[in-house]
């Protein structure tokens, strides 16, 4: 190893350090996304670091025991070329083997590095953003979605397990409870037929995860959402298959930026239904 740097895990001291680092290339996490990554004792988050500071990150947060979730694969651009992130996405891979799912958002750049440690192609997701919709009107037909109560929150964590393929309590919890004026639901006979949820970014509000059964459901719950978010920037990560709901989006104003390569290693035991995925939560999230 190169002795200008050493690998280590990633305390709550070092989450400073981390936001700079994701902030340098203009990446959208903010503070309390950090938190939510190193805070948690399951997760597992190693960072490289030269003369006391973060210049490489790579995280893993764990659901359920089921499913691994890598991301925030991040090296400082002048440390760039040393093999900073292939030695990180090691030494991670090393402590995941009892994860029965090790799974991943890949960038274009990121896809065949992955590749190379056994990962394969499960779908594509494409990133579309807007820099905010003044005055936007939502869909006003059909079923109106409605703040998420509290009554509601373990139909929306159970929903959430069946669609991603693992319960996310504490990131379902965290985002509905530091954002409740951004947390939909919508109601049939009772019961959560569908959800969306949204939070603050460094550049860009992030909608999602968005689950339900079918597009205008989809809309209807996005367009709540947008209209809690009026005039402000916004980003979503949209299944490539879900082509209506892209083409209803570039309708209302928003373009695509990049896309991500979402992968699984090896074997994809726990896919969820993807059916009913039409937003993710983040590559940083799944």
């Amino acid at each position: 190893m190169d002795p200008r740097f050493t690998i280590r895990t990633l305390n709550t001291d070092d989450i400073g350090g981390c936001l700079s680092l994701s902030s340098s290339v203009s990446w959208n996490q903010t503070e309390n996304d950090w938190k939510l990554l190193v805070e948690d004792p399951l997760n597992i988050c190693l960072g490289a670091v030269s003369q006391q500071r973060v210049i490489g990150t790579a995280t893993a947060i764990i659901y359920e025991n089921k499913v691994a979730w890598i991301g925030m694969v991040l090296v400082d651009k002048l440390f760039r070329g040393r093999g900073i992130s292939k030695i990180l996405l090691s030494d991670l891979l090393d402590q995941l083997g009892s994860i029965p799912a090790v799974k991943l958002d890949a960038t274009p750049a990121g896809q065949p590095v992955y590749g190379k440690f056994g990962f394969m192609d499960e779908y594509t997701i494409c990133r579309m953003i807007s820099p905010g919709i003044d005055d936007f009107l939502g869909e006003k037909q059909g079923s109106l979605p409605v703040a998420i109560p509290p009554r509601a929150l373990h139909d929306i964590i159970d929903m959430d397990c069946m669609v991603f393929g693992a319960k996310r309590d504490r990131l379902i919890n965290s985002l509905v409870n530091a954002n409740p004026d951004k947390s939909w639901m919508l109601e049939e006979n009772g019961s959560v037929s569908g959800f969306a949820l949204a939070r603050p970014g460094r550049n860009y509000h992030q909608i999602g995860p968005v689950y339900t059964s079918c597009f205008e459901d989809a809309r209807a719950l996005i367009s709540r959402a947008l209209e809690s978010l009026n005039g402000l920037p916004v980003v979503v990560d949209i299944p490539g298959s879900k082509v209506e709901l892209i083409k209803w989006l570039e309708a209302t104003g928003f373009v695509t930026q990049r896309s991500f390569v979402r992968m699984y290693l090896e074997t994809n035991p726990l896919p969820g239904k993807p059916e009913n995925q039409f937003l993710i939560c983040g590559p940083e999230f799944g």
